[in-house]
């Protein structure tokens, strides 16, 4: 989530009507459709009995996000290590598909009401101007680089996450009409790795490189959930996973991270077109399996850590100021021992412990006014209802 090759994830729990953003808290368990309607008249339930947050989501998105974050910190302090490039590799292949598929998941009931739009714009659409606008601002100043623009279409470092979510969940009624969506997506995600005239403009290339997983989030259901809990799962995730540990060891001096990243075509990477096709679908796929093991071995039931799963968008935005901080005032290059194992658990457990401060409730009530603010200002009261 970073800018590579050019290269480089919430607010308080939301009233139980609203329909969760990624990073907020879901309001449904993993048996309970999304867009169930809430049953009226005299038999309703009591408030009490309404419905319930499901562990298990929140569990994923904290971890998620935490992989996230040490994943941003190895960045500068992995060259050397074949075994942390490797790792690196693993948790590149599957972080964001996972945060991407429970996107789509919770974007299932999404329509174009104005309710839900008023909902976008203010958890997606402002947040991505604020922090788009501090990210430059702060590489300006505290990397010095006065010729730094301020660019809503060009999206720096960590914020193409947002503009991507708007862009894919106003596009979801068309996904959820079409007939085989999914084998769409992929198609142009194949399209979009061989075309390098996309340009940059809102990073499209990772916008629709990644387009498939946000898809297939549309396309599960609760019940697909239970399978990749199941005990079988869990325990065929295990060679699994090691054999790719020991594949990304092998692989990793020679592996162009550009294809984890989905920020440029294959001609861009210097690499012939074709091979944009074979990469796209062979990381889909990659990304896919590990994302299914990570789900499988992610705790059900409620722990330290589970409440922290509705602040993860604070945590996503505010993780990279640490990071590029860091950066910017010298201080890995300055501490090399960051770069050696020792370091490497250092940087790891700091990054860790910074972005779970990020999560907690009172930094998402400090910083409510930016990712989840009241616009009932700025929109007309029921505009359906004049119709």
């Amino acid at each position: 989530m970073f800018q590579a090759p050019r290269v480089f994830q919430r607010a308080p729990l939301p009233p139980a009507t609203r329909e969760p953003e990624p990073g907020h808290g879901q309001t449904l368990t993993a048996t309970a459709p999304p867009s169930a309607p809430a049953a009226t008249g005299a038999a309703a339930p009591a408030p009490a009995a309404a419905k319930k947050r499901d562990p298990y989501f929140d569990n994923v998105k904290y971890l998620a996000i935490v992989l996230v974050a040490v994943a941003h910190a190895w960045e500068p302090v992995m060259d050397g290590s074949r075994a942390t490039r490797a790792l690196y590799m693993i948790v590149y292949a599957f972080h964001m598909p996972a945060f991407i598929l429970i996107s789509g998941y919770f974007s299932r009931s999404f329509d174009m009401t104005p309710n839900k739009v008023k909902r976008l714009i203010a958890s997606v659409v402002v947040p991505y101007v604020i922090f788009e606008t501090a990210y430059s601002l702060f590489k300006r100043y505290a990397d010095d680089s006065p010729d730094m623009a301020i660019s809503l279409i060009d999206p720096f470092y960590l914020t193409w996450f947002l503009i991507a979510l708007f862009i894919w969940r106003v596009t979801t009624p068309i996904w959820r009409s079409l007939r085989h969506p999914l084998p769409v997506a992929l198609a142009i995600a194949v399209l979009a790795s061989v075309s390098p005239e996309i340009g940059d403009d809102l990073d499209l290339q990772r916008v629709l490189q990644f387009l498939p997983f946000f898809v297939l989030g549309l396309l599960v259901k609760p019940e697909h959930f239970q399978l990749v809990r199941r005990r079988e799962v869990r325990l065929l995730s295990v060679p699994l996973v090691a054999g790719a540990l020991l594949f990304a060891y092998w692989i990793a001096p020679h592996m162009q991270l550009g294809w984890l990243y989905r920020a440029n075509s294959a001609q861009e990477m210097g690499a012939p077109w074709w091979s944009g096709a074979v990469m796209t679908l062979a990381m889909f796929g990659c990304g896919l399996v590990l994302t299914v093991a990570f789900l499988a071995w992610v705790p059900r039931r409620d722990l330290w850590f589970t409440a922290l799963g509705a602040g993860t968008i604070c945590g996503y935005l505010l993780h990279g100021f640490v990071i590029k901080g860091a950066e910017y005032a010298g201080l890995f290059d300055r501490y090399s021992w960051l770069s050696s194992p020792v370091g490497l658990v250092v940087v790891s457990v700091t990054a860790a412990a910074a972005v779970t401060a990020m999560c907690t409730p009172l930094v998402a009530r400090v910083l409510k006014f930016a990712t989840d603010p009241d616009l009932g200002w700025a929109f007309r009261k029921n505009p359906a209802a004049k119709h």
